[in-house]
């Protein structure tokens, strides 16, 4: 067993899975991420401009789900998990490419975030230019 623990929190005009778009690129707002001040360090040489993966925990996400309807969508056939972008899933871990708008003190304001407020943030991870690149 591991433990998967939470470095931050998303702050979102996002409030309910309801408020919020399936993906980034259909309207979602920017948002902050507020990160616990014992992971500032981490932080330390993330800028403005800079693209970023945001992995988040969907807390409010069904983890018995094994199959879903793509995008809810009832007419859909059932789809295993593993081929959709569902919040509902075994290990629900949410991944975001988004650009960082400004900085603050143990806070980013990223761009066209989906996760709703008081989502968990469980990691944060630079995007590559290109293969090999580290």
């Amino acid at each position: 067993m591991f433990d998967v623990i939470s470095i931050g929190h998303v702050r979102s005009t996002l409030a309910t899975r309801a408020d919020a778009p399936r993906q980034a690129d259909e309207g979602a707002p920017s948002a902050w991420l507020e990160l616990d001040p014992a992971f500032a360090e981490a932080a330390k040489d993330l800028k403005t401009g800079d693209e970023i993966l945001v992995l988040t925990w969907l807390d409010r996400g069904d983890r018995t789900a094994l199959s879903v309807h793509p995008r809810g969508n009832p007419d859909a056939p059932l789809t295993g998990v593993f081929s959709t972008r569902s919040p509902d899933r075994p290990n629900p871990i949410g991944i975001h490419r988004v650009r960082i708008a400004e900085t603050g003190s143990n806070r980013f304001r990223v761009d066209a975030l989906e996760a709703i407020d008081g989502t968990p943030v469980i990691d944060i991870k630079p995007v590559l230019g290109g293969l090999g690149e580290r």
